[in-house]
């Protein structure tokens, strides 16, 4: 019965969020106040209005960019040793022939633009702006564009956006997407065509399975073919700009935000996973999600630390911590009916 495993996975899927703070690299940027003060700041911003928190990040970098120091891979000249093989043979001219010329770039560009761009515009002229496939192509074409961060990052967006802007579908099956995507790899692709998937399902206007298939083809098309463009027109300056002060000090402000992120993603799915019912509330400028106490659910909040601490503590693998939290959630299932 999915609906008593989801509890359990659900739980693990909570933790994984929590773990994925750990996973950060932040040995990249000197963890100073201000990429503290950058990371809360970015937190807070995201629960007071679904904003991009790049512009933020990307002007206090070019304000103040000696507060944010690149080290590692970012910085100085090649590491020597077997580990730094890229940097080294960049360094001794040995990979001249990734080199690209302006022609060859605008070339790229052009053809990717096209790749990406021309089924959105035709969607925009046969359906009109309003239709929900054009609304979800440009959505998910400005998400590609404009969010930094992995996946944790890009999914409080789209996140808030699904549930609250568009209302394609409710927080609990937000959730219940999100907690099934954790279960395999890939999770950020999974999670966006469960979202195109019910946004076509209910709002697409014929055979409610096609309409939900097309919606999650036009999700996967423009989130990844923006990706293509990006790599293949800008890989081959990645190296040419690492040096450059402030560029470096925009990535590593943007890894201090990305804390601040995953952070408000934890929260948003923490509140709706343990409790029953979340109000959003205005407090001035902010928009916060208070939930209600009494509709705590005990059960829920037990599994979240029993998983917590199985994961983060005892360090099992998380096969067996998720068998066994699906079938925790399949005994009180069936206990509670």
């Amino acid at each position: 019965n999915g609906s008593g495993v989801k509890p359990g996975v659900q739980t693990v899927a909570l933790t994984l969020c929590h773990a994925a703070l750990d996973g950060i690299d932040l040995r990249c940027v000197d963890i100073d106040r201000c990429l503290l003060c950058v990371s809360a700041r970015n937190q807070g911003v995201q629960h007071a209005e679904t904003k991009k928190y790049e512009t933020n990040v990307l002007l206090q970098s070019r304000l103040a960019p000696d507060q944010f120091r690149a080290r590692g891979h970012s910085s100085g000249k090649a590491a020597e040793g077997a580990d730094h093989a890229l940097d080294l043979a960049f360094a001794r001219g040995g990979l001249a022939h990734t080199r690209t010329t302006p022609a060859k770039t605008l070339v790229t560009i052009a053809t990717w633009l096209c790749i990406w761009l021309l089924p959105v515009g035709a969607l925009l002229l046969v359906s009109g702006p309003d239709d929900v496939y054009a609304t979800m192509a440009v959505f998910f074409s400005k998400m590609s564009v404009v969010t930094f961060g992995g996946a944790y990052a890009v999914l409080t967006y789209v996140a808030q956006e699904a549930v609250q802007t568009y209302q394609w579908m409710t927080a609990p099956e937000m959730i219940d997407g999100l907690a099934l995507a954790e279960t395999t790899p890939g999770p950020l692709i999974l999670v966006l065509q469960h979202v195109g998937f019910l946004a076509g399902f209910r709002n697409g206007g014929f055979e409610p399975v096609l309409a939900g298939l097309l919606g999650a083809f036009i999700t996967l098309w423009v989130t990844f073919a923006p990706s293509f463009l990006w790599i293949f027109a800008g890989a081959p300056y990645a190296e040419r700009v690492r040096d450059n002060k402030r560029i470096s000090a925009a990535l590593a402000a943007i890894t201090a935000a990305v804390v601040g992120v995953i952070l408000n993603l934890c929260i948003w799915f923490a509140l709706h996973a343990l409790f029953g019912q979340v109000t959003v509330q205005q407090f001035g400028p902010l928009q916060l999600q208070v939930p209600d106490l009494a509709t705590l659910d005990p059960v829920a909040l037990g599994m979240t630390i029993a998983a917590s601490v199985a994961l983060l503590r005892f360090k099992m693998p998380i096969v067996p911590v998720l068998a066994l939290s699906g079938a925790m959630g399949l005994i009180v299932h069936a206990i509670q009916a």
